[in-house]
């Protein structure tokens, strides 16, 4: 049993249409890039907080990229001893056309350099100043609060002292006896008159016994 055989015509129309498809597919991707020109307008526009800004648009009717740009960044010293890079860009936040490095430039004056390679190619170069900040003081620590003492048990009050009695009335001291006659001699003094006097009524009680003898 024969095969049938492929229709030629069917074929020959495919493969010419294909080719076709695909140049009109092409076409119509290229045209938004064709619009705006094939070159990418790159300026750098200084620094932020060391970070080197620039705006990237296209050359001809001065839109801001929507792609993603693939661009390098290169910096050199004034004095050529150092080198930064190479960084890469990536969009700021807040402006269309606006571009930054993630890094950031030490204090001094750069030669920067800017080398875009898509969407399309683009280049820029430009110096920039960046101010050396002097820090910020550092606010004095705060002292740390003292620490409580532990709480341990608190001593017992001590009890109250029972109040002291009363000390008793001390006796008054007994008068002092009245000073003696001044001199030792006033006692033995009144001794020797009582006895002249008993001496005295002896002899004249035996005067009297001699003259009642004497009369008889």
């Amino acid at each position: 049993m024969r095969r049938p055989l492929p229709n030629l015509p069917a074929l020959a129309l495919a493969a010419l249409t294909l080719p076709l498809l695909c140049l009109v597919l092409a076409m119509g991707a290229a045209g938004p890039a064709h619009a705006h020109g094939d070159t990418l307008k790159v300026v750098i526009t200084g620094q932020r907080d060391g970070r080197v800004t620039a705006d990237v648009t296209w050359e001809n009717d001065g839109d801001a990229v929507e792609e993603a740009v693939a661009a390098t960044v290169n910096a050199v010293s004034a004095d050529g001893s150092r080198t930064e890079g190479p960084w890469r860009l990536v969009r700021d936040a807040g402006r269309a056309a606006g571009w930054v490095t993630a890094e950031a430039l030490p204090p001094g004056t750069w030669k920067v350099t800017v080398d875009a390679g898509f969407p399309s190619l683009g280049h820029a170069q430009n110096e920039v100043a960046v101010p050396a900040v002097d820090p910020a003081p550092s606010a004095p620590a705060p002292s740390a609060p003292p620490s409580p003492a532990p709480a341990g048990p608190s001593a017992p009050a001590s009890p109250a002292s029972p109040a002291s009695p009363a000390s008793p009335a001390s006796p008054s001291s007994p008068a002092s006896p009245a000073p003696a006659p001044a001199g030792s001699s006033g006692g033995s003094g009144a001794w020797w008159t009582t006895a002249g006097v008993a001496g005295i009524a002896l002899a004249g009680a035996a005067a009297g016994v001699f003259l009642r003898r004497s009369r008889r």
